[in-house]
């Protein structure tokens, strides 16, 4: 063999030997670090800030301290008529006479009159957007006879809802000693508003309501400055300073706001502001599991099938700090015995979704489809396997 013949193979041998050595991929990035700061410190005696459709609350102080709801209280006034407007018991274009207990109510009103008529349409847009303690007293006498029988239902509703810190003594926020709330029950409220009665809330975005010739202006001043608020409620009196629960969506997050015991209706829109646009900037609202989709496979025992595919009954829409989605965690947490007969869509464990180690959200793992029981002859088998288990 001569030098170029040698060279050739040389050659040809080093060739083969680059094509099938393995090209190592470059170090992937590192993942660009989340950073969410601080919320903003406000002055108000509570606050907070949740996301709609998960109930995560992204900021909060004291909000489980018992406060002083004022007209905030209407927001519930208004849930209980719109479950008796659902329910077919009374009708929008019901007439209303007002009674003198309604008519000479003190503090805010819609101006209704003695003995005349008004329509529960029309009351309800004095109680939304005019805060009318006259208004919502003739309402809670159509409704239940009696203001208070109507402010038992008003605590029947919202142990329903699990406004565990509220208990009503009237249908308006007139202070009374046994007549308080939390800034968390008034989340619950504001969020079962906009979920339970959408088109009964689409009241609270109306900016003005013109009644008997008078034009009255919706005391929520964040609908003439902040196109995404649409609702919710303001409330005041000397001992409970100005409140606000707020409203509004921007890229599909809808979020809740809350604001206790600020000085004066500037401060409570400024404080809702700042808390709405901190949460809109540093939070994103995800699909982050789709319902109905395989997760994982659980073992059954006694059954037809070895194991059963298991998900999510719905979606889960949470809202995490911007760009997080990569970095969440979904850890599938079975039953440790999952034993047939399984039925469809039966609770099979726990799916926990997490982030740097904390728990954002947990929701029920359902089996996907149904396993009916083995013969004898299979379930005897299993008995015999789960003794040595």
């Amino acid at each position: 063999m001569n030098g170029n013949s040698k060279r050739l193979r040389e050659l040809i041998a080093c060739a083969l030997a680059t094509a099938i050595t393995p090209v190592l991929a470059a170090p992937a990035a590192p993942a660009a670090p989340i950073i969410v700061p601080a919320a903003p410190a406000v002055a108000a005696s509570a606050y907070l800030v949740q996301d709609h459709d998960s109930g995560r609350i992204l900021v909060e102080h004291q909000i489980d301290a018992r406060v002083e709801p004022a007209s905030l209280t209407k927001m519930m006034t208004a849930y209980v008529v719109e479950n008796e407007l659902a329910a077919g018991k009374i009708g929008p274009d019901d007439p209303v006479r007002i009674s003198e207990k309604a008519w000479r109510m003190e503090g805010p009103k819609m101006f209704v009159e003695v003995n005349k008529e008004v329509t529960v349409r029309d009351l309800m847009r004095g109680v939304i957007i005019q805060s009318g303690n006259d208004a919502s007293v003739a309402l809670a006498e159509h409704v239940a006879g009696s203001e208070e029988a109507f402010a038992a239902m008003m605590n029947e509703h919202a142990q329903r809802l699990g406004m565990n810190g509220t208990n009503y003594r009237n249908s308006t926020g007139w202070p009374e000693p046994e007549h308080y709330t939390t800034a968390r029950d008034l989340a619950i409220l504001g969020s079962a508003l906009f979920r339970d009665f959408p088109e009964g809330y689409r009241v609270h975005a109306e900016k003005e309501f013109v009644f008997n010739g008078i034009r009255q202006r919706n005391r929520n001043d964040l609908l003439w400055t902040d196109s995404s608020i649409d609702g919710i409620k303001t409330g005041h009196t000397e001992s409970a300073g100005y409140c606000l629960v707020a409203s509004g969506a921007r890229d599909g997050m809808r979020l809740i706001s809350v604001v206790m015991g600020t000085a004066g209706p500037e401060a409570r829109a400024n404080a809702t502001t700042a808390l709405m646009n901190y949460a809109f900037r540093f939070y994103e609202s995800r699909t982050v599991v789709r319902g109905l989709q395989p997760l994982t496979t659980g073992k059954v025992w006694k059954g037809v099938a070895e194991g059963v595919t298991v998900g999510l009954l719905a979606d889960l829409r949470l809202a995490i700090p911007r760009g997080a989605e990569p970095q969440l965690e979904k850890l599938p947490i079975l039953e440790p015995r999952i034993v047939a007969p399984v039925k469809r869509h039966a609770a099979v464990g726990t799916l926990s979704v997490r982030l740097n180690g904390k728990e954002l959200a947990a929701r029920p793992l359902i089996a996907l489809d149904g396993v009916d029981s083995a013969g004898l002859l299979g379930r005897v088998a299993d008995d015999l396997r789960l003794l040595f288990e």
